[in-house]
């Protein structure tokens, strides 16, 4: 026992980091909405400075520079401390004012991405400036030793902890009885609500910036005595730290320093169990324990990242639809067919690099840039395929090709387990996992010497029919048809995901990314959309980890650290990481790819500030361009091969540039039917639905029918729960009763499963997907009925446009519609699935008269069709006039039901809305 009670507290110092850097974190997220991952490189850096002073020298981290200048001496502890500490508080504020600030609006991914792009800056130039030895520090708390019967207790790391715990009650109350505290929170909460208070927003995250930054500097000097300073080992704190941060949820400094220790104690006891326990593996323990925090917090929980009041006005990037793959696939493998062919040694292995990373690129760009999962664990996938495939060929004697399609379908199963956390949890809290996810399988197995020889895995050639198709070794190095080879399996890969991006699949995933509650009552089946991305990227992902392999002809772990990974991540997002081309470009700018050869060939240092090149790079990439490098030129070819319509006329959708003043007798719908439905029989019914959020009833025991054929108007004051009850009915919430279509109960299905048994439904704020056209958004709801493709279908989605007026602007992006085609066009969605009941919400929000007259008049083209309609809206002059029942919902509860006559004399509707008083006016 007292072993284990000894290394627990050896583990203090460790956890003090972890403690101090989710301080940091909390600081930064909660004050701006940043998930700093660079806040082990800040404070890295921090301690190099603090470390170089003791020495009498002032280290210079700024490329081109001297690494440091003589100070004459060692100016001590206190004012080392200081000076450095102050420094990186200036860096924290440099680096919100000139990279955070201007991202202030960008969705949380975008300020993630730069985050990862300042860490590999910071990294990589510590790396040149300093070098990546050991550098070693002047203790600075007592190193004497407290002996307690056999446990021996370091002071060093008592003093540490006490330090960054008493640091933490120090800010807790700063937070919570200061003014600065309240803004903070203030702006946490809701940053318009800040703005109109007459705060800055802006100012406060710039003190919290400087704050945090101060904060890890003082961590990375503190603990730099007791952990020697190396470039990458500081960075990967980040780990273990988030894991502390998302116990404390992003919100306490105290829960988060209290997270951090304990994290650490449980690494220092998972150390020691490694050594005296045989049949534990005898390395990854240890970055095995933030995993499983991370997993059981977030997962077990379900519980994402709290979300902050920002202002968000933009989104992740286009993704466009490939028009041309075979003649552009085939003009590419011509091109770089040639280049193999003509170019010298030193060319050839970077194109074959090239093609391999934009291999790996390319499933990126399915993972995260077509399903929207921010996946960092690509790499490490690839990486496991890569050291399967040793085994797979060597000892199990299964020959190519089916042995890199083997370990690409064990890197496919391992790719499914890493997305399974994604079902449960959404956004940054993937990327969080998969990184944690990517640290432990490097740790687990590249780097464990009870699965990889020190001398690394040997990798056969591949070999078809005794031809060899290997890259060669000496003067055979490197051959061309292992070149060739690669470039096939890049053109296969390619158009492969280009034919994704074209299917029903590939349409779902883009409206996961979107919005999965949409996706969802479009009749997308979430889950498997999801797990189908995380599993077809894992496939690709290995083939290039395959290739990797081939190429390496020994792997080790080397190639697949989870720094690299954050790296390759970095370098896809910076090329376009949701286009074809964007990952293939990856694989030009990759570490050994063209680019790289062209900077060794520029200057003889270029090459090493490579990695400063890509992280300034990808700064400026996600400030200007969320879209990547490609992203200018896929839009000059979108307007170039845009034409404008030749229809014109009367069938032109609402919004656009249409006569305002016409006679609605001009309307193509100008001859629908607006007979009122008086009976029919129930298509759609509600008995007894209540819907409870914890003690509040949003919904009472609401029960009526829908008769089949009939528009059923469903009107109340705000807060009457309208839209509780829409959810309820089409599942995106629980609720107790019954709910039934065509008597079918529909119990507890989920909702596109309802969507599936005959409901489909919009959504009051619209949510299409952006950056699909009006006929790829309408598309996800036939692809959500498994009925995408095919003439009949075509067909189909004419007959909609025609029947709804969007024959127009079908292959217009859904971006640059007006608010009334948005509001056809979710409709559109809806019916794709061949609904029995839709149900609509507030489709007239935000038209104006003559807009909401015309959709009156399609949605009773709709019931002609034989659709039947729920209507929720606050139009009453639409209501009145299109529906023939009308249900009338007031805190919860029915609160009358009748003809639209009967419901615009009926005082307790009037009271409802109008309030006793002026009842009494209107009604008399």
């Amino acid at each position: 026992m007292s072993q284990h009670i000894q290394f627990l507290l050896l583990g203090i110092g460790s956890g003090g980091v972890f403690g101090a850097l989710a301080i940091a974190l909390v600081l930064t997220y909660r004050s701006s909405g940043v998930l700093n991952f660079a806040t082990g490189a800040i404070a890295l850096n921090c301690a190099y400075i603090y470390a170089f002073l003791r020495k009498g020298e002032f280290v210079i981290l700024v490329p081109g520079l001297p690494k440091s200048v003589d100070i004459g001496g060692d100016p001590g502890f206190a004012a080392s401390a200081a000076i450095a500490v102050a420094l990186s508080a200036l860096f924290g504020l440099l680096v919100y004012v000139v990279v955070f600030r201007p991202l202030r609006k960008a969705p949380p991914i975008a300020r993630a991405v730069a985050s990862i792009a300042l860490m590999i800056v910071l990294v990589a130039i510590a790396s040149k400036q300093v070098g990546t030895n050991t550098v070693g520090v002047k203790a600075i708390f007592p190193v004497d030793i407290w002996t307690v019967g056999s446990i021996r207790i370091p002071q060093d790391r008592v003093y540490f902890g006490i330090a960054i715990f008493g640091l933490a009650l120090v800010l807790a109350a700063l937070y919570r009885f200061t003014r600065f505290g309240l803004l903070t929170r203030a702006t946490a909460e809701s940053e318009e609500g800040a703005y109109v208070s007459g705060l800055s927003p802006d100012r406060v995250a710039a003190y919290n910036w400087m704050i945090g930054a101060a904060v890890a500097g003082s961590a990375g000097i503190l603990i730099s005595p007791i952990v020697p300073l190396t470039p990458t080992g500081y960075s990967l704190f980040i780990v273990p730290a988030l894991a502390a941060a998302i116990i404390g949820q992003f919100s306490s400094v105290v829960a988060a320093v209290a997270a951090g220790l304990v994290i650490g104690m449980l690494q220092s006891e998972a150390t020691y169990l490694a050594r005296v326990h045989e049949w534990l593996p005898s390395s990854g323990l240890v970055e095995l324990v933030p995993l499983v925090v991370i997993l059981v917090v977030l997962v077990i929980r379900a519980k994402p990242l709290p979300s902050r009041g920002a202002v968000i006005v933009s989104e992740l990037g286009n993704a466009p639809y490939p028009r041309r793959v075979w003649s552009g696939a085939g003009i590419g493998v011509v091109i770089v067919g040639l280049a193999l062919i003509l170019s010298g040694n030193d060319v050839r292995v970077a194109l074959i690099t090239t093609l391999i990373l934009g291999v790996i690129g390319l499933s990126q760009v399915v993972v995260t840039g077509y399903a929207g999962q921010v996946s960092l664990a690509q790499l490490a996938l690839a990486g496991a395929a890569a050291f399967i495939l040793g085994p797979i060929t060597a000892s199990w004697g299964i020959p190519f090709p089916f042995a890199p399609l083997l370990a690409a379908l064990v890197a496919t199963v391992l790719g499914v387990v890493v997305g399974l956390p994604a079902l449960r949890i959404r956004g940054l809290t993937v990327a969080v996992v998969t990184l944690a996810l990517a640290y432990a399988i490097e740790a687990l197995w590249f780097r464990n010497l009870d699965f990889v020889p020190s001398s690394g895995v040997d990798i056969p050639d591949p070999k078809i029919f005794g031809y060899s198709l290997g890259i060669g070794r000496g003067e055979n190095y490197p051959r061309l048809e292992f070149g060739l080879f690669c470039l096939a399996v890049l053109a296969v890969v390619g158009v492969g995901v280009a034919c994704l991006r074209r299917s029903g699949l590939g349409t779902r995933m883009l409206a996961v990314r979107a919005n999965e509650r949409s996706a969802a009552a479009s009749g997308v089946d979430v889950v498997r959309t999801k797990l189908a991305a995380f599993a077809i990227g894992a496939f690709i992902a290995g083939i290039g980890g395959c290739l990797l392999a081939y190429q390496q002809t020994n792997v080790s772990f080397q190639s697949f650290t989870a720094l690299a990974g954050l790296t390759l991540f970095a370098i896809v997002y910076l090329a376009g990481i949701t286009s074809i081309s964007g990952g293939i470009l990856s694989g030009v700018l990759g570490a050994g790819g063209v680019a790289f050869l062209l900077l060794e060939h520029v200057g003889e240092s270029a090459g090493t500030w490579y990695q400063v090149i890509v992280g300034v790079g990808l700064m400026v990439t996600v400030l200007m361009n969320p879209e990547g490098i490609v992203g200018p030129a896929q839009r000059a070819l979108a307007r170039a091969g845009r034409r404008p319509s030749p229809r014109t006329g009367s069938m032109v959708a609402v919004g656009s540039a249409v006569d305002r003043t016409a006679s609605l007798t001009d309307s193509p719908f100008a001859d629908v039917d607006r007979t009122p439905v008086r009976s029919g029989d129930p298509l759609l019914a509600l008995d007894r639905v209540t819907v409870r959020y914890g003690g509040v009833v949003a919904v009472d025991e609401v029960s009526f029918d829908v008769p089949d054929g009939a528009i059923v108007g469903l009107i109340g004051p705000n807060g009457a729960g309208k839209t509780t009850l829409i959810d309820a009915i089409s599942g995106s919430v629980r609720a107790e009763g019954t709910v039934a279509v065509a008597g079918e109960a529909l119990g507890d299905k989920s909702t596109h499963r309802r969507v599936h048994a005959g409901l489909g439904r919009t959504f009051q704020a619209i949510e299409l997907y952006e950056d699909l056209t009006v006929r790829e958004n309408v598309q996800v709801g036939l692809s959500g009925r498994g009925r995408a493709g095919g003439a009949d279908s075509a067909t189909e989605l004419d007959e909609i446009f025609d029947l709804l007026g969007l024959v127009e602007v079908c292959d217009t992006p859904a971006g640059e519609l007006s608010q009334g085609q948005r509001q056809l066009v979710s409709i559109a969605r809806a019916l794709a699935g061949r609904p029995k009941v839709l149900l609509l919400d507030e489709p007239a929000g935000g038209l104006d008269t003559t807009e909401s007259r015309w959709l009156g008049d399609r949605l009773l083209a709709i019931r002609a069709s034989g659709v039947t309609i729920l209507l929720v809206e606050h139009d009453m002059s639409l209501v009145l006039r299109i529906c023939d029942v009308v249900q009338v919902l007031n805190f919860g509860r029915t609160l009358a039901s009748g003809t639209p006559e009967q419901i615009r004399g009926d005082r307790a509707v009037a009271e409802a809305y109008l309030g006793a008083m002026h009842t009494e006016e209107v009604l008399g």
